[in-house]
């Protein structure tokens, strides 16, 4: 699923991600590391906190 909106969605959407790496990059690296269950936590919190209401950058 990651694969299909880095390849098909992203190139679309304006650039508007706060981080660096973007979220989907960061979302890819968790699921490598640390498996399902807490790649999809971590993907979650980051993408709750990559949003206009959300605090300043802060990389991870």
């Amino acid at each position: 699923m990651l694969k299909f909106y880095k390849r098909e969605i992203s190139p679309i959407m304006p650039k508007s991600c706060r981080y660096i790496p973007t979220c989907s990059e960061y979302s890819m690296i968790a699921y490598k590391k640390y498996g399902v269950v807490k790649g999809t936590v971590l993907t979650a919190w980051r993408l709750c906190r990559c949003n206009p209401l959300g605090q300043s950058s802060v990389l991870l």
